[in-house]
């Protein structure tokens, strides 16, 4: 039977389905499972409960509660490149609606560099998903409990409406005014391009994320900001129109200071909740990341008119935020992998905790109060009880 299916349907691999249906793709094909742990006899697990493995704190078993995730480069980069997606969008709408004839240059480029941003956002995605019709299949359903469903239809709306913009802008009659709509519905769409990352990383159960929950999106956000103006400042918009993008690059600069400072001090009310942002590599490049944007941000503000240094604030504000996106997605995978981060942040009070609104119960459940005798019946094992011998 084996023998006349292989020649049939191909080769067999003993998954009993069809093999280019199986293929292992993207970026759940990189999970592997680790090597099982060798059994130990037991009485070396009653010495080490709790006297050696609670010494520190409780774990399960010294293993990670969490799965950590798979993803590739491919993903903080494709953060990065909607965050300057959607900011540069928003610019263009402002731009747009402010009627200066000086920024018409601006305004062009933004939404030229928001279309070319969405499709290569969209080749980044779908790098990391394997397969294009992956992403085809979640435009299929529209599921707004889902942030990753709502991601791919933000990113798909937000790269229409500003190509819409950027090639029929320029017409008269009803057509330029429709694409003029389209550029203030882009912007509508690219608010939430810009902060989607941060929005899609605090909606799990990760702690270094669960814990920033509230900072995430406003760092998210003020970062794309930060990166746009910078990106349009290095193209050609006149005069008029690279003074704009300088104030609302300088703006998203401060703000990204701001919020994450804010973000590691939410962060490190757990200590092992916060460690990925102090140590290792994650810790490193978010280092690197705050010092970048306010190397950046000291740049723009230097009162000279020498144009290579406004280029290389410029450059450096866009590898700061670039830095940042990969400091946070390096610290939720070393956060994940931390056995006992999850449970201290329960047992501060956070996590699920802070959504029930009391913090997490050590020890066994306090006793209930007792009914009145004469509301409760008598228990059947005083009722039968023997007379006492006296």
């Amino acid at each position: 039977m084996r023998t006349y299916l292989e020649k049939v349907a191909g080769p067999i691999d003993g998954r009993n389905i069809d093999p280019e249906l199986g293929l292992l793709e993207g970026e759940g094909a990189l999970q592997r499972v680790r090597a099982p742990v060798v059994a130990r006899p037991p009485w070396r697990v009653l010495q080490e409960t709790p006297s050696k493995a609670f010494a520190q704190g409780p774990t399960y078993y010294g293993l990670p509660l969490l799965k950590e995730h798979v993803w590739i480069w491919s993903v903080p980069a494709y953060f990065w490149v909607g965050g300057i997606t959607g900011a540069s969008s928003v610019l263009a709408a402002v731009a747009q609606a402010s009627g200066d004839e000086r920024l018409r240059p601006l305004v062009a480029k933004a939404h030229w560099t928001a279309t070319i941003g969405s499709a290569l956002s969209a080749a980044l995605l779908v790098h990391d998903l394997g397969r294009p019709t992956r992403f085809h299949h979640m435009l299929r359903v529209f599921r707004p409990t889902s942030p990753m469903n709502l991601g791919a239809w933000i990113l798909s709306l937000s790269g229409a409406l500003s190509g819409a913009s950027a090639l029929f802008a320029d017409r008269e009659g009803v057509v330029g005014r429709l694409a003029s709509a389209s550029g203030y519905g882009a912007a509508l769409f690219g608010v939430a391009l810009a902060g989607y990352g941060g929005v899609l990383l605090a909606n799990t159960a990760v702690p270094v994320w669960q814990s920033t929950h509230r900072e995430l999106p406003v760092l998210f956000l003020s970062s794309a900001v930060a990166s746009a103006g910078a990106t349009l400042e290095l193209l050609p918009v006149g005069e008029h129109g690279r003074k704009v993008a300088r104030r609302f690059g300088n703006l998203g600069k401060a703000a990204e200071l701001v919020s994450s400072f804010a973000l590691q001090r939410a962060a490190s009310k757990v200590v092992t909740v916060g460690r990925p942002l102090h140590h290792g590599l994650s810790g490193t490049m978010w280092r690197a990341a705050k010092v970048l944007t306010l190397t950046s941000l000291a740049m723009s503000l230097w009162p000279t008119r020498r144009r290579w240094v406004k280029t290389a604030a410029a450059l450096i504000a866009n590898a700061g935020s670039l830095s940042m996106r990969f400091a946070i997605t390096r610290a939720g995978k070393a956060s994940a992998r931390d056995p006992r981060a999850s449970f201290d942040q329960q047992r501060a009070g956070w996590g699920g905790a802070a959504v029930e609104g009391r913090a997490a119960r050590i020890g066994p459940p306090p006793e209930r109060p007792r009914a009145p005798s004469w509301l409760s019946p008598e228990p059947a094992s005083e009722r039968f009880a023997p007379p006492s011998p006296s």
